[in-house]
């Protein structure tokens, strides 16, 4: 599980606008902020102007390779974490990759659930001692600390379940950002989502009653099909 306060930034250098639309489209239902090139040279310029939280690369490109890339960055003292994604799968060609000063290297085709992985450990790895990492967390008159396990509303102690309490953490981790089932579920409690279940919505049920209850104010709220947003 990765508990993210703000929505980090990715960075996604490929030419295929059907893999690039895919992974676009499956990391931002995971919570992710994500900003796509079709070429080497745009991307470079950007990752140089505005650092990311994480790139990922392919390395066969139209312009300038995702290798050249790599070097460029790590040549500028750039620490941000770099996953190589590419067709490209021998040995020889991963231990490119890494020489060039890639963290990762994921081989096409792959398993969505695989990718998601290795960015979150990618992610642990580079923000170690960030606000991710902070005990206190709060949203409008909601607080929970993490340590203590202790939650209160408007001052009024709060007793939750340990997967309650999970399933608090991930919202108030997002807070104002739709998340699905899956990534709830993923999130919350390290399992698979399963489609014929409907477990999360058990436990947000759960959780409503006793953060909501007796308060005035609705803060977890549905979107029908799509999941649920913690807002005010």
């Amino acid at each position: 599980m990765l508990p993210l306060g703000d929505m980090p930034r990715i960075g996604l250098v490929e030419d295929d606008l059907k893999i690039s639309g895919l992974i676009k489209a499956g990391l931002e239902e995971h919570g992710f902020e994500v900003t796509t090139f079709t070429n080497g040279k745009t991307a470079l310029l950007e990752f140089i102007r505005a650092p990311f939280d994480l790139v990922i690369l392919d390395i066969m490109l139209p312009d300038l390779s995702g290798t050249e890339i790599c070097r460029s960055l790590r040549a500028r003292n750039s620490e941000m974490p770099i996953l190589m994604l590419t067709a490209l799968g021998t040995l020889d060609d991963k231990v490119g990759g890494f020489n060039s000063g890639a963290d990762d290297y994921l081989v096409k085709p792959f398993h969505f659930r695989e990718l998601l992985v290795r960015i979150e450990a990618l992610l642990r790895r580079s923000r170690p001692a960030e606000k991710a990492h902070d005990s206190i967390l709060s949203f409008e008159d909601l607080k929970m600390n993490t340590l203590s396990k202790e939650v209160q509303r408007a001052g009024t102690p709060i007793v939750l379940t340990a997967r309650e309490f999970s399933l608090l953490e991930v919202f108030l981790r997002h807070p104002n950002q739709l998340l699905s089932r899956q990534y709830i579920s993923e999130q919350a409690w390290d399992v698979n989502f399963d489609t014929g279940t409907n477990v999360v919505d058990v436990y947000v049920n759960f959780l409503r009653n006793k953060v909501e209850k007796g308060f005035g104010q609705k803060l977890i709220h549905t979107r029908i099909n799509m999941g649920y947003i913690l807002k005010a």
